[in-house]
Protein backbone atom coordinates (compact mmCIF):
# COMPACT_ATOMS: atom_id res chain seq x y z
CA UNK A 1 0.00 0.00 0.00
CA UNK A 2 1.41 3.44 -0.75
CA UNK A 3 2.28 6.09 2.01
CA UNK A 4 1.32 8.85 0.39
CA UNK A 5 -2.18 9.96 -1.28
CA UNK A 6 -0.57 12.16 -4.23
CA UNK A 7 -2.04 10.56 -7.44
CA UNK A 8 -4.49 7.85 -7.94
CA UNK A 9 -1.83 5.95 -10.48
CA UNK A 10 -0.10 5.35 -7.50
CA UNK A 11 -3.30 2.80 -6.06
CA UNK A 12 -4.02 -0.49 -7.56
CA UNK A 13 -7.73 -0.79 -8.57
CA UNK A 14 -8.33 -3.39 -5.52
CA UNK A 15 -7.24 -0.41 -2.90
CA UNK A 16 -8.78 2.13 -4.76
CA UNK A 17 -12.35 0.02 -4.35
CA UNK A 18 -11.84 -0.94 -0.69
CA UNK A 19 -11.83 2.94 -0.12
CA UNK A 20 -14.48 3.43 -2.25
CA UNK A 21 -16.58 0.48 0.00
CA UNK A 22 -14.91 1.55 2.99
CA UNK A 23 -16.58 5.41 2.37
CA UNK A 24 -19.96 3.69 1.48
CA UNK A 25 -19.93 2.45 4.58
CA UNK A 26 -19.23 5.52 6.81
CA UNK A 27 -21.38 7.39 5.05
CA UNK A 28 -24.59 4.76 6.46
CA UNK A 29 -22.67 5.24 9.67
CA UNK A 30 -22.68 8.84 9.53
CA UNK A 31 -26.96 8.59 8.33
CA UNK A 32 -27.29 6.23 11.25
CA UNK A 33 -25.67 8.75 13.47
CA UNK A 34 -23.34 6.39 14.76
CA UNK A 35 -20.02 6.99 16.00
CA UNK A 36 -16.94 5.45 14.03
CA UNK A 37 -14.23 6.59 15.95
CA UNK A 38 -11.47 5.04 14.40
CA UNK A 39 -8.21 7.93 14.67
CA UNK A 40 -8.54 8.54 18.56
CA UNK A 41 -5.62 10.93 19.46
CA UNK A 42 -4.17 10.94 15.53
CA UNK A 43 -3.59 14.64 14.30
CA UNK A 44 -3.63 16.02 11.12
CA UNK A 45 -1.96 19.14 9.57
CA UNK A 46 -3.27 20.90 6.72
CA UNK A 47 -1.76 23.81 4.61
CA UNK A 48 -3.54 25.68 2.32
CA UNK A 49 -1.93 27.75 0.04
CA UNK A 50 -5.66 28.40 -2.10
CA UNK A 51 -9.05 29.07 -0.87
CA UNK A 52 -11.03 26.06 0.32
CA UNK A 53 -14.08 25.36 1.51
CA UNK A 54 -14.92 21.59 0.46
CA UNK A 55 -11.69 20.77 1.34
CA UNK A 56 -10.64 22.28 4.35
CA UNK A 57 -14.26 21.70 5.94
CA UNK A 58 -14.72 18.00 4.71
CA UNK A 59 -11.12 17.33 6.03
CA UNK A 60 -11.33 18.93 9.42
CA UNK A 61 -15.07 17.65 10.04
CA UNK A 62 -13.62 13.97 8.83
CA UNK A 63 -10.83 13.70 11.42
CA UNK A 64 -13.38 15.21 14.52
CA UNK A 65 -15.48 12.64 13.58
CA UNK A 66 -12.91 10.06 13.68
CA UNK A 67 -12.00 11.22 16.70
CA UNK A 68 -9.13 12.76 15.51
CA UNK A 69 -8.06 16.78 15.44
CA UNK A 70 -7.20 18.56 12.27
CA UNK A 71 -4.41 21.74 12.35
CA UNK A 72 -4.70 24.62 9.71
CA UNK A 73 -1.54 25.71 8.41
CA UNK A 74 -1.36 28.62 6.49
CA UNK A 75 1.29 29.89 4.15
CA UNK A 76 1.96 33.58 5.57
CA UNK A 77 2.55 31.74 8.94
CA UNK A 78 4.55 28.67 7.59
CA UNK A 79 6.37 30.60 5.19
CA UNK A 80 7.57 27.16 2.89
CA UNK A 81 10.31 28.07 0.59
CA UNK A 82 10.91 31.87 2.21
CA UNK A 83 11.11 31.42 6.36
CA UNK A 84 12.11 27.64 6.03
CA UNK A 85 12.77 25.00 3.20
CA UNK A 86 9.27 22.12 2.51
CA UNK A 87 12.56 20.07 4.13
CA UNK A 88 12.66 21.28 7.32
CA UNK A 89 8.71 22.15 7.57
CA UNK A 90 7.65 18.55 6.63
CA UNK A 91 10.78 17.23 8.58
CA UNK A 92 9.25 19.18 11.89
CA UNK A 93 6.03 18.17 11.40
CA UNK A 94 6.72 14.20 11.06
CA UNK A 95 7.33 14.37 14.78
CA UNK A 96 4.27 16.32 15.80
CA UNK A 97 1.61 14.97 14.09
CA UNK A 98 0.41 11.93 11.47
CA UNK A 99 -0.45 12.77 8.81
CA UNK A 100 -0.62 15.99 6.26
CA UNK A 101 -3.04 17.76 3.97
CA UNK A 102 -1.17 19.61 1.02
CA UNK A 103 -3.33 22.20 -1.08
CA UNK A 104 -0.89 24.13 -3.43
CA UNK A 105 -0.23 25.46 -6.19
CA UNK A 106 2.93 23.50 -7.53
CA UNK A 107 2.31 20.14 -7.74
CA UNK A 108 6.25 19.56 -7.87
CA UNK A 109 5.87 20.41 -3.63
CA UNK A 110 3.50 18.18 -3.12
CA UNK A 111 5.85 15.46 -4.18
CA UNK A 112 8.92 16.61 -2.67
CA UNK A 113 6.65 17.67 0.91
CA UNK A 114 5.69 13.38 0.48
CA UNK A 115 9.24 12.31 -0.38
CA UNK A 116 10.78 13.51 2.77
CA UNK A 117 8.18 13.02 5.55
CA UNK A 118 8.08 10.64 7.65
CA UNK A 119 4.30 10.70 7.78
CA UNK A 120 1.59 10.10 5.10
CA UNK A 121 0.91 13.38 2.92
CA UNK A 122 -2.89 13.59 1.18
CA UNK A 123 -2.67 15.87 -1.88
CA UNK A 124 -5.63 18.54 -1.55
CA UNK A 125 -5.14 19.61 -4.78
CA UNK A 126 -2.43 21.29 -7.14
CA UNK A 127 -2.53 22.71 -10.32
CA UNK A 128 -2.06 19.11 -11.53
CA UNK A 129 -4.25 17.00 -9.87
CA UNK A 130 -7.21 16.76 -7.36
CA UNK A 131 -7.65 12.64 -6.53
CA UNK A 132 -9.74 13.09 -3.67
CA UNK A 133 -12.39 15.05 -5.30
CA UNK A 134 -12.04 12.47 -7.71
CA UNK A 135 -12.84 10.13 -4.89
CA UNK A 136 -16.10 11.63 -4.24
CA UNK A 137 -16.89 11.43 -7.96
CA UNK A 138 -16.34 7.62 -8.04
CA UNK A 139 -18.52 7.47 -5.08
CA UNK A 140 -21.77 9.22 -6.39
CA UNK A 141 -21.29 7.47 -9.45
CA UNK A 142 -21.34 4.10 -7.79
CA UNK A 143 -24.29 5.28 -5.56
CA UNK A 144 -26.21 5.13 -9.22
CA UNK A 145 -25.01 2.47 -11.05
CA UNK A 146 -21.93 -0.13 -11.26
CA UNK A 147 -18.76 1.73 -11.73
CA UNK A 148 -17.79 -0.50 -14.16
CA UNK A 149 -20.96 0.08 -17.01
CA UNK A 150 -20.98 4.00 -15.80
CA UNK A 151 -20.30 5.89 -19.21
CA UNK A 152 -18.50 9.29 -18.18
CA UNK A 153 -17.87 12.32 -20.46
CA UNK A 154 -16.19 15.65 -18.90
CA UNK A 155 -16.10 18.96 -21.32
CA UNK A 156 -14.03 21.78 -20.75
CA UNK A 157 -10.26 22.45 -19.45
CA UNK A 158 -8.27 19.79 -19.54
CA UNK A 159 -7.22 20.79 -15.87
CA UNK A 160 -6.55 19.06 -12.67
CA UNK A 161 -9.86 17.46 -12.24
CA UNK A 162 -9.63 16.48 -16.30
CA UNK A 163 -5.91 15.04 -15.51
CA UNK A 164 -7.60 13.30 -12.18
CA UNK A 165 -10.49 11.66 -13.88
CA UNK A 166 -8.73 10.26 -16.88
CA UNK A 167 -5.96 8.83 -13.77
CA UNK A 168 -8.47 7.20 -11.91
CA UNK A 169 -10.99 6.06 -14.83
CA UNK A 170 -7.30 4.33 -16.45
CA UNK A 171 -6.52 2.56 -13.01
CA UNK A 172 -10.30 1.08 -12.40
CA UNK A 173 -11.03 0.46 -16.60
CA UNK A 174 -13.86 2.63 -16.87
CA UNK A 175 -15.01 4.47 -19.95
CA UNK A 176 -14.46 7.69 -19.66
CA UNK A 177 -14.84 10.40 -23.05
CA UNK A 178 -12.56 13.95 -22.50
CA UNK A 179 -14.22 16.75 -25.02
CA UNK A 180 -11.60 19.41 -24.36
CA UNK A 181 -9.87 22.25 -27.03
CA UNK A 182 -7.18 21.14 -28.93
CA UNK A 183 -5.46 23.73 -26.91
CA UNK A 184 -6.35 22.89 -23.55
CA UNK A 185 -6.22 19.37 -23.50
CA UNK A 186 -5.02 17.26 -20.01
CA UNK A 187 -1.06 17.22 -19.66
CA UNK A 188 1.07 15.53 -21.64
CA UNK A 189 2.18 13.48 -18.88
CA UNK A 190 -0.74 12.77 -17.57
CA UNK A 191 -2.11 11.35 -20.83
CA UNK A 192 1.14 8.77 -21.43
CA UNK A 193 0.50 7.28 -17.62
CA UNK A 194 -3.44 6.95 -18.53
CA UNK A 195 -2.37 5.56 -21.69
CA UNK A 196 0.17 2.77 -19.72
CA UNK A 197 -2.82 2.42 -17.04
CA UNK A 198 -5.92 1.55 -19.41
CA UNK A 199 -3.69 -0.94 -21.47
CA UNK A 200 -3.63 -2.74 -17.82
CA UNK A 201 -6.77 -2.33 -17.09
CA UNK A 202 -8.86 -2.19 -20.79
CA UNK A 203 -10.40 1.64 -19.70
CA UNK A 204 -11.79 2.97 -22.51
CA UNK A 205 -10.38 6.58 -22.58
CA UNK A 206 -11.95 8.86 -25.43
CA UNK A 207 -10.56 12.31 -26.51
CA UNK A 208 -12.36 14.66 -28.94
CA UNK A 209 -13.02 18.27 -29.23
CA UNK A 210 -16.81 17.98 -29.97
CA UNK A 211 -18.95 17.64 -26.71
CA UNK A 212 -22.33 16.81 -28.24
CA UNK A 213 -20.16 13.69 -29.41
CA UNK A 214 -18.56 13.24 -25.40
CA UNK A 215 -22.01 13.50 -24.34
CA UNK A 216 -24.47 11.46 -26.78
CA UNK A 217 -25.42 7.92 -24.75
CA UNK A 218 -23.20 8.99 -21.34
CA UNK A 219 -24.84 8.08 -17.88
CA UNK A 220 -22.64 10.96 -15.98
CA UNK A 221 -21.83 14.44 -18.10
CA UNK A 222 -19.02 16.43 -15.86
CA UNK A 223 -17.95 19.64 -16.41
CA UNK A 224 -15.26 22.30 -13.69
CA UNK A 225 -14.28 25.72 -13.77
CA UNK A 226 -13.25 27.30 -17.05
CA UNK A 227 -10.79 29.70 -15.15
CA UNK A 228 -8.53 28.43 -11.60
CA UNK A 229 -7.13 30.61 -9.63
CA UNK A 230 -4.22 32.06 -11.04
CA UNK A 231 -5.54 32.37 -14.50
CA UNK A 232 -7.93 35.44 -13.14
CA UNK A 233 -5.89 37.59 -16.29
CA UNK A 234 -6.78 34.82 -19.01
CA UNK A 235 -10.85 34.56 -17.80
CA UNK A 236 -12.54 36.32 -20.87
CA UNK A 237 -10.26 34.87 -23.80
CA UNK A 238 -10.86 31.09 -21.60
CA UNK A 239 -14.94 32.22 -21.68
CA UNK A 240 -14.79 32.29 -25.84
CA UNK A 241 -12.67 29.46 -25.98
CA UNK A 242 -14.89 27.42 -23.92
CA UNK A 243 -18.45 28.39 -24.66
CA UNK A 244 -19.27 25.74 -27.18
CA UNK A 245 -18.81 23.07 -24.19
CA UNK A 246 -21.04 25.01 -21.66
CA UNK A 247 -23.41 22.46 -19.70
CA UNK A 248 -26.42 23.60 -20.47
CA UNK A 249 -30.04 21.93 -20.75
CA UNK A 250 -29.66 21.60 -24.66
CA UNK A 251 -26.30 19.64 -24.25
CA UNK A 252 -27.37 17.45 -21.57
CA UNK A 253 -30.11 16.91 -23.49
CA UNK A 254 -27.77 14.88 -26.27
CA UNK A 255 -28.21 11.61 -23.39
CA UNK A 256 -31.82 11.67 -22.22
CA UNK A 257 -30.97 9.68 -18.41
CA UNK A 258 -27.97 11.64 -17.67
CA UNK A 259 -26.64 13.25 -14.46
CA UNK A 260 -24.72 16.68 -14.52
CA UNK A 261 -21.81 16.64 -12.08
CA UNK A 262 -19.37 19.77 -11.01
CA UNK A 263 -16.46 19.61 -8.23
CA UNK A 264 -17.55 23.32 -7.50
CA UNK A 265 -16.66 26.07 -6.90
CA UNK A 266 -19.26 27.13 -10.05
CA UNK A 267 -18.65 29.84 -12.52
CA UNK A 268 -22.87 29.83 -12.75
CA UNK A 269 -23.81 30.88 -16.42
CA UNK A 270 -20.25 30.18 -17.56
CA UNK A 271 -19.22 26.11 -17.93
CA UNK A 272 -22.60 25.28 -15.94
CA UNK A 273 -26.27 26.82 -16.66
CA UNK A 274 -28.42 27.18 -12.92
CA UNK A 275 -31.00 25.09 -14.79
CA UNK A 276 -28.26 22.17 -14.79
CA UNK A 277 -26.87 22.80 -11.58
CA UNK A 278 -29.66 22.89 -9.84
CA UNK A 279 -31.70 20.89 -11.41
CA UNK A 280 -33.36 17.29 -10.87
CA UNK A 281 -30.52 15.74 -12.72
CA UNK A 282 -28.01 17.59 -10.80
CA UNK A 283 -25.43 15.20 -8.53
CA UNK A 284 -23.84 18.37 -7.47
CA UNK A 285 -24.23 18.58 -4.09
CA UNK A 286 -24.08 14.86 -3.14
CA UNK A 287 -20.39 14.71 -5.27
CA UNK A 288 -19.73 17.65 -2.21
CA UNK A 289 -21.27 15.63 0.99
CA UNK A 290 -19.08 12.45 -0.55
CA UNK A 291 -15.71 14.57 -0.18
CA UNK A 292 -16.53 13.79 3.57
CA UNK A 293 -16.80 9.88 3.47
CA UNK A 294 -14.15 9.30 0.50
CA UNK A 295 -11.58 11.53 2.42
CA UNK A 296 -12.62 9.46 5.86
CA UNK A 297 -11.69 6.47 4.04
CA UNK A 298 -8.11 7.91 2.99
CA UNK A 299 -7.52 9.49 6.17
CA UNK A 300 -8.74 5.45 7.83
CA UNK A 301 -6.32 3.84 5.66
CA UNK A 302 -3.38 5.89 5.93
CA UNK A 303 -3.23 7.16 9.71
CA UNK A 304 -5.00 4.17 11.15
CA UNK A 305 -3.52 1.71 13.62
CA UNK A 306 -2.81 -0.81 10.60
CA UNK A 307 -1.44 1.23 8.54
Amino acid sequence: MPKDFITLADWSAEELLALLDRAREFKELRQQSKEHQTLPGRVLAMFFEKPSLRTHVTFEAGMTQLGGHAILLRPEQIGIGTRESPQDVVSNLSRWVDGLVARTFSHALVEELARVAHIPVINGLTDLLHPCQVMADFQTIAEKCELKTAAIAYLGDGNNMANSLILGASVLGLELRLATPASHRPALRVRRRADELAAASGAKIGRSEDPAEAVGGANFVYTATWTSRGQEDERELRKKIFHPYQLNEELLGQSEDAYAMHCLPAHRGEEITDEVLDGDRSLVLVQAENRLHAQKAVLERLLGPSR
